[in-house]
């Protein structure tokens, strides 16, 4: 089977391009779509640190492309996005589509243990099978020199993984992330449905949890949270995060934004800042 990726759009922008490509995925056993904005290149050979984004619930590929603005810092710094969906799609599983956080757009970014959501390795699929696709069919995208961020869901997502894999990733960021998904409604509907009712696994896709086990974070952790978001006193605790910070000694800058909420507005305001703290990342290793 072909599962070399397609480019099914491009559009220039900021001297670069927002490229859409689609591929079949081995480890979703579905067709996927993802974003990539290259920046413009300084020459043929040049090669670009790659910056992933995952996106929260209900989102696709192509909302951050679209909404956030990133393009820009991106394009001035010499950073490559990398953009992809938030779960598998056309699996008709039962059920998938019933409500808007979980299944269909609510990946969650973990591997699904339970046999009905066996094709939900998202988690497999960003940290593995998305960066060997990448770097065995774009050249100019270095790998190997990687960070990663995301919204709400996908700002779990990006926590979880950065806190499991600081080998792969030289920086990590988030805006309103679930940063304690099994003590809300959220994280508790999703990790039972996904994972069982052993919570002792959930655990492994929690961040709060996560920090005291990988505490060896050497950059420091940013994130962005509006205080006037609806989710943030149930859905999103990020308090809970900053205390196992404090008691891991990991380096954590948690900003609260007045007047902002959870939509990509806000996301837009401070988007700039987030380039720039994974460039200097990428400076510094």
């Amino acid at each position: 089977m072909d599962t070399r990726p397609t480019e099914i759009s491009s559009g220039k922008m900021f001297g670069g391009y927002n490229k859409r490509f689609k591929h079949f995925s081995l480890t979703l056993g579905c067709s996927m779509n993802f974003h990539i904005y290259f920046p413009p290149s300084p020459s043929p050979s040049h090669k670009f640190p790659v910056l992933y984004f995952l996106s929260g619930l209900t989102c696709t590929d192509e909302n951050f492309i679209f909404k956030s603005g990133a393009q820009r810092a991106a394009s001035a710094e010499g950073v490559a996005l990398v953009a992809p969906d938030t779960s598998p799609r056309g699996l008709n599983v039962e059920g998938e589509a019933d409500s808007w956080d979980l299944g269909v757009g609510a990946g969650f970014y973990l591997n699904a243990t339970q046999e009905k959501w066996k094709n939900w390795r998202m988690y497999d699929y960003v940290v593995k099978e998305l960066p060997k696709l990448l770097s065995d069919n774009f050249p100019q995208l270095e790998i190997s020199k990687a960070s990663i961020f995301g919204h709400s869901m996908g700002g779990h997502g990006a926590l979880t993984i950065f806190l499991k894999n600081q080998d792969k990733y030289k920086s990590v960021s988030a805006f309103a992330p679930i940063a304690n998904p099994i003590n809300c409604p959220w994280g508790q509907k999703a990790f039972s449905n996904y994972l069982g009712d052993n919570k002792f696994e959930w655990e492994d896709y929690d961040a709060t949890r996560l920090v005291t086990k990988f505490p060896n974070v050497s950059s420091t952790i940013l994130i962005d949270q509006g205080e006037d978001d609806k989710f943030l006193p149930d859905q999103l605790l990020p308090h809970k995060f900053e205390e196992a910070c404090k008691k891991a000694n990991v380096p954590l800058l948690l900003r609260f934004q007045p007047g902002y909420d959870h939509l990509y507005y806000f996301i837009a305001t401070f988007i700039d800042d987030h380039i720039r703290h994974h460039a200097q990342a990428f400076r510094l290793n």
